[in-house]
């Protein structure tokens, strides 16, 4: 694209950002002597503002999820001697204590940077951005400060064009749809549509076998609704260690219809709901239910940013390609003042991650000279299903691969629940941390799955990220007995015998 699309453009700006979600702590104090124009598409069907985590994912799914873990409790009463009942579930009710609090928060956050004087640098635009010129790609030397140009199609109808000094790419990800005959003709729901519903189906086929899949299936599940999880192959969260996905798949299996190795073939919504046809073993099987969630993961927005066409580097798994410093490229080279952050860039699809991204940008675009990486740390996972379960680092599997081409000697701590005290007051729950570690007790990588699982292993993030050894956080330290800690205290001792 040439320079003079410049002259095209509605108005000229300083930073261009697109997205909501974290992007949205970019424009601050520190840029008020910058002109901003911030672009959001906005998220899900009603394509609200804020992002994906505060409308639609992290936060209203875990209030949910408290709720679920209040209602399964009658489950478990028995073995400690108690008899209860789960009397009611008032969805609407429910729905109305998540949304009641998420949705004055959305707006009042969308109103604070439409009106407040705090913004006044700041124009924004609802709509969907895509990347149609710019001389600092794939130009020569000389026309390498020529800006961004950007095509906004308004929520709204018509469309603006305006140019960018710098762009920050923040846009985001969005429930995958498989292409699987008749799927979307079907009218599924995604992790987007679900939380809102009108009101709890009889039944409920859940299309995928991840982290969104599990945790719905809880939610859902402990709220009287009938689950079956469908998953393509023979184990539920089969990235994960392979022990924790073992443990995870036999826990579920026991709470919910679990149909593994399973290939669907056509999906149809009938009279009586949806009709899902697959393949297994040659064979045919035809599942039932009265809705469908569609549940197979995330497509980073980068295609909706026109990012190929605009001569990017795009990974296989539809991300936007960056440098060590979330700067984007293209051919391998850096392009200037072009960024990315977030799912957009990262195939983690974390909020955490993509808070800790936005804070580097941020970083990088006021201290060039001293630009911070973004990947110095290990990157936690958080499942919250039940059992509930959290990761850092390298699997069991992944560590005794990376020995056999470097001579490592992989050592191993596991710790179950049912053996330390306060495992024997829950009343023996299933579940077990395992600690991976080289010879010099160097953590490679931390899986725990059981009873508060993502507060358990927050020490042993803090030890790889700080480069404490396993003796270190082991013995440097008391353990409060008999309380859940010990069992990341045993498994790391196990690591020294």
């Amino acid at each position: 694209m040439a320079y003079e699309d410049r002259l095209t453009a509605d108005q000229h700006f300083d930073i261009a950002l697109i997205g909501s979600g974290s992007g949205n702590s970019l424009p601050g104090p520190e840029f008020a002597d910058k002109t901003i124009v911030y672009i959001d598409r906005g998220v899900g069907p009603d394509r609200v503002f804020g992002g994906t985590c505060l409308n639609l994912g992290c936060i209203p799914s875990k209030m949910f999820v408290h709720t679920a873990d209040v209602a399964a409790t009658p489950a478990g009463a028995a073995r400690l001697g108690l008899a209860e009942t789960l009397d009611a579930v008032d969805w609407p009710a429910i729905r109305e204590r998540v949304f009641g609090r998420i949705d004055p928060i959305t707006a009042g956050g969308l109103d604070y940077r439409e009106n407040h004087p705090d913004n006044a640098n700041l124009t924004l635009l609802r709509g969907a951005a895509r990347l149609v010129g710019s001389a600092a790609v794939g130009a020569p030397a000389a026309s390498a400060t020529a800006p961004f140009v950007l095509q906004v199609a308004l929520n709204d109808g018509g469309s603006r064009t305006v140019s960018a000094e710098q762009v920050v790419l923040a846009a985001g990800s969005r429930p995958a749809v498989p292409d699987i005959p008749g799927l979307r003709a079907a009218g599924p729901l995604t992790s987007d549509t679900i939380m809102r519903i009108d009101e709890l189906p009889e039944s409920l086929l859940i299309l995928g076998s991840g982290v969104i899949a599990v945790e719905m299936a809880h939610i859902f599940g402990s709220l009287g609704v009938e689950v079956t999880l469908v998953a393509r192959s023979g184990r539920l969260l089969r990235q994960l260690d392979e022990d924790v996905s073992a443990t995870a798949t036999d826990a579920l299996a026991h709470r919910f219809h679990v149909e593994p190795n399973l290939h669907t073939t056509r999906v149809e919504r009938t009279g009586a709901g949806i009709r899902l046809v697959g393949e297994r073993a040659g064979g045919e099987v035809v599942l039932q239910a009265a809705e469908l969630l569609v549940a197979t993961g995330r497509t980073p927005n980068a295609d909706l940013l026109g990012a190929a066409e605009a001569g990017l580097d795009v990974r296989a798994d539809g991300t936007v390609a960056t440098d060590e410093y979330l700067r984007v490229t293209s051919g391998g080279s850096v392009v200037p003042g072009l960024w990315a952050l977030g799912d957009v860039t990262d195939g983690n699809q974390l909020k955490h991650v993509a808070n800790h991204q936005l804070r580097c940008v941020k970083h990088n675009m006021l201290h060039p000279d001293e630009p911070r990486s973004a990947f110095t740390m290990p990157v936690p996972l958080g499942v919250f299903t039940d059992p509930q379960i959290a990761c850092v680092g390298l699997t069991e599997a992944q560590a005794q691969d990376r020995a056999g081409d470097t001579g490592l000697d992989v050592r191993v701590g596991l710790q179950y629940y049912k053996d330390i005290a306060y495992g024997w007051a829950m009343g023996d729950p299933a579940g077990f941390a395992k600690i991976v570690a080289d010879e010099m007790g160097t953590i490679l990588g931390a899986h725990i799955i059981g009873p508060e699982a993502t507060t358990l292993i927050q020490p042993l993030i803090q030890a790889m990220s700080t480069g404490q050894r396993a003796q270190d956080v082991a013995r440097t330290q008391y353990w409060i007995h008999p309380a859940m800690p010990e069992l990341v205290e045993n498994a790391l001792l196990q690591l020294l015998d």
